[in-house]
């Protein structure tokens, strides 16, 4: 492909100039706000307010979009196909899940390439999605599922998960149900649930109460199956006690609850549009098999 010679071309990595600044003081003020009151003014156990769209990608089997606060997830999903390099014969389907932040999501500039965190974050994904998916519909085939993040404003990755299942839904895939996740910070006794991409970078730092003798920092993610009551996912990073872990399952467990039927409208609106749309192009047939 030629070059244009008269262009000069970025580099692919770029990093913000503010990085290199020193924060030190203001970086500890801004903790110490934060964990006085949330930078949107919700709640410690609120969720943020949720935007969810299917079948926006004509070229996909399924689509969906999914927006939480400023965190912006698009995912896509393609008809089954048999599973590459394998010689032997599969009882059931897999899930080929790719987790992918666009180069422009975040501030520090993002390459092509996946890192070790996305390729972390799809096998998360693969493993919160396979317990919905019947696969046993589609032996020796894989369906490819791909997910990417327009704009990463925190839980990005459950906010990945449930665009996955709802594309899944939207393609027609056999499922057992829809899976809905939660994220939940932990930073010392200060609980966030749905952190800010700020709140995320606080929880996952080391504690600076020195008088604190527990010094739990994390983030949990919990995938489930409301429908079943069944969990389907549960990931941790960080350095929590089980006592914390345990005390806040209710809590993941309720808002996993709440988020459910937000998804489960959107499917129902996707389907009522639908056949709408095909009645008045064909009243005749519509009117035959009602």
């Amino acid at each position: 492909m030629p070059v244009d010679q008269k262009r000069i071309n970025g580099p692919e990595v770029s990093i913000p100039y503010c990085i290199y600044i020193d924060r030190s003081q203001k970086n500890i003020e801004s903790q110490k706000n934060l964990l006085e009151k949330r930078e949107d003014g919700r709640e410690l156990n609120e969720l943020r307010k949720m935007f969810v769209k299917v079948g926006i990608i004509s070229q996909a089997k399924g689509s969906a979009y999914i927006e939480m606060g400023e965190t912006k997830v698009i995912c896509s999903v393609f008809d089954p196909r048999e599973i590459p390099n394998k010689n032997s014969y599969s009882l059931q389907g897999e899930l080929f899940c790719e987790f992918k932040f666009a180069t422009f999501s975040t501030a520090k500039r993002k390459i092509h390439q996946q890192n070790s965190e996305e390729k972390e974050y799809s096998c998360v994904l693969r493993r919160a999605l396979e317990p919905a998916v019947c696969r046993h519909e589609f032996p020796n085939f894989q369906v490819d599922i791909y997910v990417l993040v327009l704009e990463n404003g925190g839980s990005a990755l459950s906010g990945g998960i449930m665009a996955a299942s709802l594309a899944l839904a939207n393609a027609s895939v056999p499922m057992f149900g829809l899976v809905s996740a939660v994220t939940m910070g932990i930073h010392d006794d200060v609980i966030f649930l749905d952190p800010t991409e700020k709140e995320e970078s606080l929880c996952l730092s080391m504690s600076t109460n020195k008088m604190h003798k527990q010094k739990n920092h994390g983030i949990i993610l919990q995938a489930s199956m409301p429908q079943h009551s069944q969990i389907s996912e549960f990931f941790l990073v960080g350095s929590l006690d089980t006592a914390i872990i345990k005390s806040q399952l209710e809590s993941l467990n309720k808002a996993g609850d709440d988020i459910y039927p937000v998804m489960q409208q959107c499917l129902v609106k996707s389907i009522a549009k639908f056949l709408k749309q095909k009645k008045k192009e064909d009243p005749v047939e519509s009117e035959i098999e009602s």
